[in-house]
C-alpha cells in the first residue's frame, strides 16, 4: 500500500539494496523485525485455538511459517508497486523497511511529471499480485487435508491475500484505492483538487457504511470483521470530514 512519506528526501538513511531500481533503505535502528516478532506468538495462539491438540512446539513452527505467509504477502504487495512503478517508468523514490515492514515511499504523491495512467499503475500492482496469490492459493488448498499444519498454512495464505487484494481498492487517500479513485477522476478531466473533493465525500459516504457493518458484525459478535469495519468506518468519516488528510 502506498503510504504516507516515512522518509524525507533530507533524512539520514542507509540504502542496503535496489527492488525493480528502488533504493530499499533503513533509518536507525526501526529496521528491526519488531512486526514479526509480535505476529509470531499471535499466530502460534491462533494455531493452538483452532487446533488444541497440537503439542507447543508445533503451535509454534505452524506460527512462524503463517507469520512468514502472511507478511510476505505484505512484502510480495509492495514489491509489485515497484515493478509496476519500474513498469511505467515513474520508479518511487524509495521502499524503506520500518519495524521489520515495507513501505512504499513518494516524496511527491502529484508528481506532475507522473501522467494519471501511471499513478493508476503504480497503484495496481500490489493488488494485482495479491490477486493472483489468492487465487493460487484457493487452488492449492484443495490438496492439503483438514486439521492438518499444511491446511492451515493454506487457509493464511487465502485470508492474507484476499485481505490485501480487497481492502487495499477500499478509496481511502494512503491506500491503493484512493490513488486509484483520484486519478481516474483526473484522467477524465477533473483537475487534482476536484477529485480529492469527490474522494472526501466518497469516504464520508462509506465511513457511515462501513460503521453500520460494524455494529452489525459486532452484535453478532463476528469480532475480527467488527472490529476491522469500525477501523477503516473511523479512517473514512475523518477523511470525510476534513479531519484527516494525505498529505
Amino acid at each position: 500500500m502506498k503510504k504516507p512519506p516515512f522518509v524525507t528526501p533530507t533524512d539520514e538513511i542507509t540504502t542496503i539494496g535496489h527492488v525493480f531500481g528502488t533504493p530499499l533503505v533503513v533509518k536507525g535502528y526501526t529496521w528491526l523485525p519488531l512486526i514479526e516478532l509480535i505476529a509470531w506468538p499471535v499466530m502460534t495462539w491462533i494455531a493452538g485455538r483452532r487446533h488444541p491438540d497440537w503439542s507447543w512446539p508445533k503451535r509454534a513452527t505452524v506460527g512462524a511459517v503463517t507469520t512468514v505467509v502472511a507478511l510476505g504477502s505484505e512484502w510480495c504487495h509492495n514489491f509489485a508497486h515497484a515493478a509496476a512503478a519500474r513498469w511505467v517508468g515513474k520508479p518511487m523514490d524509495a521502499m524503506r523497511i520500518f519495524w521489520g515492514t515495507p513501505l512504499c515511499i513518494y516524496y511527491d504523491i502529484e508528481d506532475n511529471a507522473v501522467a494519471p495512467r501511471q499513478h493508476i499503475a503504480r497503484a495496481l500492482g500490489g493488488p494485482i499480485i495479491n490477486a493472483v496469490l489468492m487465487s493460487l492459493a484457493r487452488l492449492l488448498r484443495p490438496l492439503t487435508r483438514q486439521g492438518t499444519a499444511s491446511r492451515e498454512i493454506a487457509d493464511t495464505a487465502v485470508a492474507m491475500n484476499t485481505f490485501l487484494a480487497t481492502v487495499s481498492l477500499t478509496p481511502i487517500p494512503g491506500i491503493d484505492g484512493g490513488p486509484i479513485l483520484k486519478w481516474s477522476l483526473v484522467d477524465r478531466g477533473k483537475s487534482p483538487a476536484e477529485a480529492d473533493a469527490v474522494v472526501q465525500k466518497v469516504n464520508g459516504v462509506m465511513g457511515a457504511g462501513l460503521m453500520g457493518v460494524s455494529a452489525v458484525a459486532l452484535k453478532k459478535r463476528r469480532w475480527l470483521l467488527g472490529v476491522l469495519a469500525a477501523l477503516f468506518g473511523v479512517i473514512s468519516l475523518l477523511i470525510g470530514l476534513g479531519l484527516l488528510k494525505e498529505k
